[in-house]
């Protein structure tokens, strides 16, 4: 999706990205399911085609900015051995960032996810770049970072032996 305004204000480009992460209930660790996948290794790479349509838009610069605007949660149907989301977490699930080479972690969107928790969960997103040091902005921006999934295990997941897809939606922002 593009987003054009008045000639006054920035030109933004917006556009979903997904990545599937994955849990096993063998992976639970002291009752926390955790997973990470560096961004660009998702099929089709959607982050690399949202950084280049917004440096396409911006007259091929790189964006000033970064922010999330949307975020979502959402167990996969190919997942076995639980059939909702409240079967896999309970209480706060957050989406992280870690940066390549500095390991430096930046909270992107987080949530609640209780027993009655279907398929998806909608999480509130508060990543911003502007908090990020030049550093950890050129790796934002070339891709090299880890999307992080973790959130405190609901009872009983550890025994089920199940295997969970967890597809993450992040709407990313580029501005001018």
């Amino acid at each position: 999706m593009v987003l054009g305004a008045c000639a006054d204000e920035p030109v933004t480009y917006s556009e979903p990205v997904g990545i599937r992460l994955q849990a096993s209930s063998a992976s639970a660790t002291n009752g926390i399911v955790t997973d990470d996948k560096q961004i660009t290794t998702e099929q089709g790479n959607p982050y690399g085609h949202f950084m280049t349509s917004a440096k396409d838009l911006l007259a091929g610069k790189a964006p000033s900015a970064i922010v999330i605007e949307g975020a979502t949660l959402q167990l996969a149907p190919s997942s076995t051995g639980v059939g909702t989301l409240g079967e896999v977490f309970t209480g706060s699930v957050s989406v992280d960032f870690l940066i390549n080479d500095s390991n430096n972690s930046y909270g992107v969107a987080s949530g609640e996810v209780d027993a009655q928790t279907a398929g998806t969960v909608e999480l509130d997103p508060h990543f911003d770049s502007a908090a990020l040091p030049e550093f950890d902005y050129l790796k934002l921006l070339g891709g090299n970072f880890k999307v992080v999934v973790r959130g405190t295990a609901a009872g009983g997941f550890a025994d089920k032996a199940a295997k969970v897809d967890l597809d993450a939606t992040l709407t990313f922002s580029a501005f001018e």
